[in-house]
């Protein structure tokens, strides 16, 4: 059985199929709209301020014409031993008690200290105030503050989710069923390649599908001792067949 990165009354965990993925980018759509990312513009972006809690990294095999491509949805990994938190002077990178790594935005002063020290460059800098054009503003989510000019952003897991069903099954004194919470992006994805659930539940669906799976299984930048809590399946080989 797999083993946990922080010993937590319940962590959080995120296990990702990438021979399911199929790089549509349902899951940034999706997280833009749960979350109230603003869109920066061609401008911005050729600036590299880009706003995305998450993105679809694509990657090739093989020389033109047999070229191969495959895709990898990015995220904050929600690290155990998190090294964005360390650096921030005041400590608006944070962990829960339920083994999130934070963000605190009334705290921030946006030095980006975290951002430089995000092995997975998923933090984003909030460079200027988030405007929506009317009608647009009627679309944002309630449960989620716009956050203003000058403060880091990142994937929360959609927090806002986790504590509202995590307050609806404690008034209806019941735990949480396993799959009933689900991310913007997990909920969003077409091909089903993410899920999502606690870890330190031996028989939740995320860690039935880590122990299944070990062969394949993977954290990004695991020798950097970051303890991510997504874990990547590898994509499966298939060997090519002559066909008559």
């Amino acid at each position: 059985m797999p083993e946990t990165t922080k010993l937590y009354e319940t962590q959080w965990g995120m296990v990702i199929d990438l021979d399911r993925c199929t790089g549509c980018s349902a899951c940034v759509v999706a997280c833009n709209a749960e979350n109230n990312i603003a869109t920066v513009g061609d401008e911005q972006c050729a600036r590299g301020r880009n706003m995305q809690w998450i993105h679809v990294q694509r990657f090739y095999e093989g020389e033109y014409p047999n070229v191969t491509a495959y895709h990898a949805p990015m995220m904050c990994q929600q690290c155990g031993n998190a090294p964005c938190e360390s650096v921030c002077p005041v400590f608006a990178s944070s962990h829960s008690e339920d083994g999130l790594n934070q963000q605190v935005y009334n705290r921030c002063i946006g030095t980006r200290f975290c951002a430089n020290n995000c092995a997975y460059h998923v933090r984003v800098f909030n460079f200027y105030e988030p405007y929506w054009p009317a009608p647009l503003e009627q679309q944002l989510n309630p449960d989620v503050t716009v956050r203003g000019a000058g403060v880091m952003e990142k994937c929360t897991f959609c927090v806002q989710r986790i504590r509202r069903a995590t307050l609806d099954a404690k008034v209806e004194k019941r735990k949480l069923i396993d799959g009933e919470l689900r991310p913007a992006c997990v909920q969003a994805c077409p091909a089903h390649a993410m899920f999502f659930g606690e870890l330190t539940d031996k028989s939740s669906l995320v860690n039935k599908l880590w122990e299944e799976n070990a062969q394949r299984s993977l954290r990004v930048l695991q020798e950097k001792n970051t303890q991510p809590n997504v874990i990547y399946l590898k994509r499966v080989q298939v060997p090519e067949t002559d066909v008559l």
